[in-house]
């Protein structure tokens, strides 16, 4: 009995590894494909040539502390990945046949958003994992968090912090008052089900979890 207990583990042990080492090279190809499309350097310096992108420095501090906490909280201490939230994140979907957990860090979700489409599939979480690493060789924590805040979709087709706070606020970022920084904060986990014209309530709702 236990032979073929020990048997059965090597074999289920056998087939994750393959498993895993299949998806590896399939999202690494496609990582390689989008880089050659262009480049991670070409693609930062196109986001920070637009006329709307803002600074850390030119950003309300409790809006920065409140992303940080609903969205990333181990930020600067984890690398790319945070393998301890990605393999909770797939027990959880596994377990019930679901795709509700992401798992991703804000250096993933930066790299999602600036090569990858919303459609959630593990071959794209893979593919950005590449992409994550690279981001994290070349670019500091904060330049990260820059980007970042300045490529996410908060709903209503605003894109980046700046058209967030003019379109829903009419003011600069470095304005927003703690109610607003946190309500802001708490869209971009799903925009489409929190953005402020039509899920208000939903957005106040999520905004008490921030």
């Amino acid at each position: 009995m236990k032979k073929l207990l020990f048997k059965m583990i090597i074999v289920l042990l056998v087939i994750i590894t393959g498993f895993c080492g299949y998806y590896g090279y399939l999202g690494y190809q496609i990582y390689q494909d989008k880089i050659q499309e262009q480049s991670l350097s070409e693609r930062v310096n196109q986001l920070k040539s637009k006329e709307d992108y803002v600074t850390l420095d030119q950003i309300s501090p409790i809006y920065k502390e409140a992303v940080l906490e609903s969205e990333d909280r181990r930020f600067y201490q984890h690398g790319p990945v945070d393998y301890y939230g990605l393999a909770r994140a797939m027990f959880i979907n596994i377990t019930t046949f679901s795709f509700k957990e992401g798992g991703s860090t804000i250096t993933q979700q930066l790299a999602k958003n600036l090569y990858f489409d919303y459609q959630p599939s593990y071959l794209r979480k893979v593919s950005e994992i590449f992409v994550a690493y690279d981001l994290e060789k070349k670019l500091r924590k904060k330049e990260i968090l820059e980007l970042y805040v300045n490529v996410i979709n908060y709903g209503d087709n605003h894109i980046g912090i700046y058209e967030a706070a003019h379109g829903y606020f009419h003011k600069e970022p470095s304005e927003l008052t703690i109610d607003e920084a946190t309500l802001l904060a708490g869209l971009p986990q799903s925009p489409s089900n929190y953005q402020l014209s039509n899920h208000y309530k939903e957005a106040r709702l999520r905004q008490k979890q921030v």
